[in-house]
């Protein structure tokens, strides 16, 4: 059996298409709407290693003060659903996106959502079959929502984060100690790097370790300027110096690095554009065709040989899509 004989079975050509543009869409949208700030893949996955390895000698069994108010607001139902393994990832997006829903509610609205929208599918659509896909992508949105807020807050922590550093190094400079100057910037600032910051200061205060805390921030706010930060305390705090001087050389790093990050995106703009316009237009150039002449598309597709071009063309459209993203994407 051929490729085209698989292609033909219970498949139309309109859902091949439907599934072509949601495949190549979605590429784009993962290699190309990226936030000013925040990390690639990689540099997320450098940064969870970097983190582990940082915590390794952190006292094990310790639960933040987050953590603990998170639990104390559930019923005892709740924190037995919440201790399930499986929701310790969605329980950190919510927290990291700055939420206060609980994780189960997350996952209970995610599946909810798609299988309203996946029996909806099924019983309207033309195609019984778009309804999978049409119920895994609505099941997503929850998801995707807290993507987006997360990034969103990331972004703007980091935004504010060269101030808040120059706040601390004048409170340090005027003999105030390090918590108190964590304090000065909750009490000055606004969020979201006064409420991270006001939740680090209040677990040191409460009689938290000073390195816990401070990875409990890292945690909280994934990213490598934080790392940069907390390292830099965490070092300074076991060999001594002069944190001020160090926390206002930082401060420059991180003003010079959004800005540099600003420039890259201007500057890769013209690549992002140019890659949406050429992995687009052959589906766009498809539907004009459809419009003007309805019995070109049939003729192609209904031929074994056109069958097989259409899926080498989406096969090329998909590599040009991963190799674009390859030369647009500039690690900082």
């Amino acid at each position: 059996m051929d490729l085209s004989s698989l292609l033909n079975i219970e498949l139309s050509d309109q859902t091949i298409v439907i599934g072509m543009v949601f495949i190549a869409a979605f590429l784009l949208m993962q290699s190309f709407l990226v936030p000013a700030f925040g990390e690639n893949r990689q540099a997320q996955k450098r940064l969870k290693k970097r983190l582990q390895a940082i915590s390794g000698e952190a006292r094990t069994g310790q639960v933040s003060l987050v953590r603990s108010q998170y639990l104390r607001e559930l019923s005892p139902l709740e924190r037995a659903i919440e201790r399930l393994p499986g929701l310790a990832r969605v329980r950190q997006l919510v927290e990291q996106s700055g939420q206060e829903t609980p994780a189960y509610r997350v996952v209970l609205y995610s599946i909810c959502l798609g299988g309203i929208a996946g029996v909806l599918g099924f019983l309207l659509l033309p195609q019984p079959l778009l309804g999978v896909p049409l119920g895994l992508g609505v099941a997503s949105l929850p998801f995707m929502r807290l993507l987006r807020l997360r990034n969103q807050r990331l972004a703007k922590f980091e935004e504010q984060l060269p101030d808040a550093l120059i706040i601390m190094s004048r409170a340090l400079r005027a003999g105030h100690p390090f918590s108190d100057a964590m304090h000065l910037v909750a009490e000055e600032m606004a969020e979201p790097i006064a409420g991270e910051f006001r939740t680090t200061f209040m677990e040191i205060s409460y009689g938290g370790d000073m390195r816990n805390a401070m990875l409990g921030l890292l945690r909280r706010v994934q990213s490598v300027t934080v790392m940069i930060f907390v390292t830099s305390v965490l070092i300074q705090k076991e060999t001594g110096g002069n944190l001020a001087e160090l926390l206002d050389g930082l401060a420059s790093v991180v003003r010079d690095r959004f800005r540099f990050q600003r420039k890259v995106k201007t500057l890769s703009a013209q690549g992002r554009m140019a890659a949406w316009i050429l992995s687009l237009l052959p589906f766009v150039l498809a539907g004009v065709l459809t419009v003007v002449s309805p019995n070109f598309i049939p003729m192609l597709t209904q031929d074994p040989v056109g069958r097989q071009l259409v899926v080498a063309a989406f096969v090329m459209i998909v590599i040009g899509i991963l190799w674009m993203r390859k030369i647009v994407r500039i690690e900082v």
